[in-house]
């Protein structure tokens, strides 16, 4: 049997990379002051064991004039970083993989984020993320840059780490340097003479560490935005043959995390014409979620492929990857909430076993009722409601008890499935194709409204019955109207609509936003969206906003901010202005409702005296991250209960 590519070993200079999958530049968040803290080795010894050939570091700047004032960024010029920086490397080591770190300097971005310093580029073109232009560097302060790279590489190299990777990508400082955009400087004519101050920090980097294996990454898009153009990247690689790899990417900051409307990796298609103009290894990596598209990248020339969220999602990703157990994946979906909120650290959306330091699993807080029973046999346990809750619950329960899940649909996912069925949301069904791929021990009923007698004969109960999303009160009746929930969950329900109304609760969620790609996809001609909120999208995580909103640039949409719903009949709505209180009378087809979630009543399912508890929307409606965090913890209680390790 032929050994998959994936599988194969890569010389990459003095080292040997055990295979072809490689952890690309993120972090852990388990920073304060710009010094490595307790927990940020624990999240890379994590990573390490699940089989990446290569782990690099992120989140790791040379000056302080790319740090954030919350100091949640790794400071690499500091000496008192080297204690930290060591820990670092030396759990990935252990854990079996290569270390490398990555080095940034922002230039004239911010990351949006405060900031102690004045944003600064190679001339003073404006970021179109910024309010304000850069100061354009002098020779004197390009050499101070060129140093900074070279005392944050040997602090990382003395630290433990054998490959140094410059950050030239995603319009970040070299980045600008590269791209004929945002350097207008005389000597800046052409690729090769761009490329210089790449050509003096590599050979400053290498003067001062001796062996070091040195990368870089450069990425293509956003052209007018520091970036470049794929032809333009290709014109730049022959230039970086004094790197030892080259990794690619695509995107500016805010665009370069995908979000669900991407589902093939951007830079599958053009993997061949990189090859062709790379002079060294070529490492590729944004989007790719299967072995598939990693097998087909390194088929078409790639000699590794790298990936971020997914190992996230699932530390194991790369061995399940190698050792054919992908539908044991738990998926990254694309949502790009809770690893780009660092609130407090990295988490995941999908994964409750990513945890702050000094947690073994996201927090969670199910509503619990009735007595906990010690007992080391096999319970018969029910949980109602296949939403995110009721599945994390019941696969989690399924090898050690009898469970059997009820779900009223005829299909699983709940309000996730819904959400599933939106325009370029379908992330969220690999995460429901993993619960179906990995429950063969539960026995579900699907179609099936639970009454009390069907629990009467189970020991335990498990109540994840979801929520149901409200109309307005006073305004419900009219046949034109009805929920966000509704209309993405049946299909059709705008077929023949020219003009749609699309309420929005002012939080500037999905609901909303997806409700507005349902409408144009329908062939709505046009959209009015009235919020009683200042902008509208604000809700969604900021690189989602920015690809959302790029998604329907010349859509006929009109946005109406500050506007709440006054009256609603068949063929017209009537709103107000919340600050002028002037009020407007549009002729509309259908008006689709954003509206409260509220949890549906439970209390008539939980027996008499019995172990219940109540998870994830039922409880309160929240984010898919609280359902399946609280559906862990109910099955973890379960589980400890069973081994003794929990008493009344």
């Amino acid at each position: 049997m032929r050994t998959p590519r994936a599988a194969q070993p890569l010389q990459l200079g003095p080292l040997r990379l055990a295979n072809r999958l490689v952890g690309t530049p993120h972090a852990s968040g388990a920073v304060a002051g710009g010094i490595p803290v307790s927990g940020d080795d624990d999240y890379w010894r994590r990573c390490a064991a699940g089989g990446a050939a290569m782990l690099i570091v992120g989140g790791t700047v040379v000056s302080p004039g790319s740090t954030n004032r919350n100091g949640n960024i790794t400071e690499a010029w500091r000496p008192d970083v080297v204690a930290g920086l060591e820990a670092r490397a030396r759990a990935i080591t252990e854990g079996g993989a290569i270390a490398a770190c990555q080095l940034v300097h922002l230039g004239r971005e911010t990351l949006g984020a405060e900031m102690w310093s004045h944003p600064v580029g190679p001339s003073a073109v404006r970021s179109p993320r910024e309010p304000t232009r850069p100061r354009a560097l002098s020779g004197a302060d390009v050499d101070a840059v060129v140093d900074a790279f070279r005392t944050s590489a040997v602090h990382a190299w003395s630290a433990g780490f054998p490959v140094v990777e410059l950050h030239a990508a995603h319009g970040y400082l070299l980045a600008q340097f590269l791209s004929p955009n945002t350097n207008l400087g005389r000597d800046a004519a052409t690729g090769a003479r761009r490329v210089r101050i790449l050509d003096r920090i590599a050979s400053a980097v290498r003067d001062a560490c001796p062996g070091v294996v040195l990368g870089v990454r450069v990425s293509s898009e956003g052209g007018d935005e520091a970036g470049l153009s794929m032809d333009g990247l290709c014109d730049v690689l022959p230039h970086l043959s004094d790197f030892d790899y080259v990794n690619v990417t695509v995107g500016v900051r805010t665009t370069y995390v995908r979000d669900m409307a991407v589902t093939d990796p951007p830079l599958l298609d053009s993997v061949g014409q990189l090859r062709a103009a790379a002079v060294t290894p070529l490492l590729v990596s944004q989007s790719f979620r299967t072995g598939a598209s990693i097998e087909c990248a390194l088929q078409s020339g790639a000699d590794l492929v790298g990936v971020a969220r997914p190992l996230i999602a699932d530390p194991n990703f790369p061995r399940k990857i190698l050792t054919g157990r992908e539908a044991s994946i738990r998926p990254c979906v694309s949502c790009n909430e809770d690893c780009r909120a660092f609130d407090p650290v990295l988490l995941c959306s999908v994964n409750p076993d990513l945890a702050p330091p000094g947690h073994s699993a996201r927090p969670a807080y199910p509503l619990t009722l009735g007595p906990t029973r010690g007992s080391r046999v096999r319970r018969r346990i029910a949980v109602v409601g296949a939403g995110p809750a009721g599945l994390e619950c019941a696969m989690r329960l399924g090898p050690d008890h009898d469970v059997t899940l009820f779900e009223q649909r005829e299909r699983i996912g709940g309000q996730l499935a819904t959400a599933a069925d939106a325009p370029h949301r379908s992330g969220w069904r690999r995460l429901l194709d993993y619960y179906s791929d990995n429950m063969p021990k539960v026995a579900i009923r699907l179609a099936h409204t639970v009454g009390a007698d069907d629990l009467a004969d189970f020991d335990d109960v498990v109540l994840a019955v979801g929520a149901v999303e409200e109309l307005p009160q006073g305004l419900a009746g009219t046949s034109s109207m009805l929920t966000s929930q509704a209309l993405l969950g049946a299909g059709g329900g705008l077929r023949g609509a020219g003009h749609v109304v699309v309420v929005d609760d002012g939080f500037g969620l999905w609901p909303a936003a997806s409700t507005v790609e349902a409408a144009l996809a329908a062939g709505s001609h046009r959209v009015t969206v009235l919020t009683p909120a200042a902008a509208f999208a604000s809700g969604l995580p900021a690189e989602g906003r920015v690809q959302y909103l790029r998604r329907l640039s010349g859509e006929p949409v009109d946005v109406r901010v500050l506007s709440s719903l006054v009256a609603v009949s068949d063929g017209s709505v009537e709103f107000e202005n919340t600050l002028s209180g002037e009020r407007t009378r549009l002729d509309v087809d259908r008006v689709v409702v954003a509206g409260e979630r509220r949890p549906r009543d439970w209390s008539q399912l939980a027996p008499e005296g019995a172990r219940v508890h109540v998870i994830g929307d039922a409880l309160v409606p929240r984010k898919v991250a609280h359902a399946v965090s609280e559906g862990r913890a109910v099955a973890r209680e379960y589980l400890l209960t069973a081994r003794g390790l929990l008493r009344n």
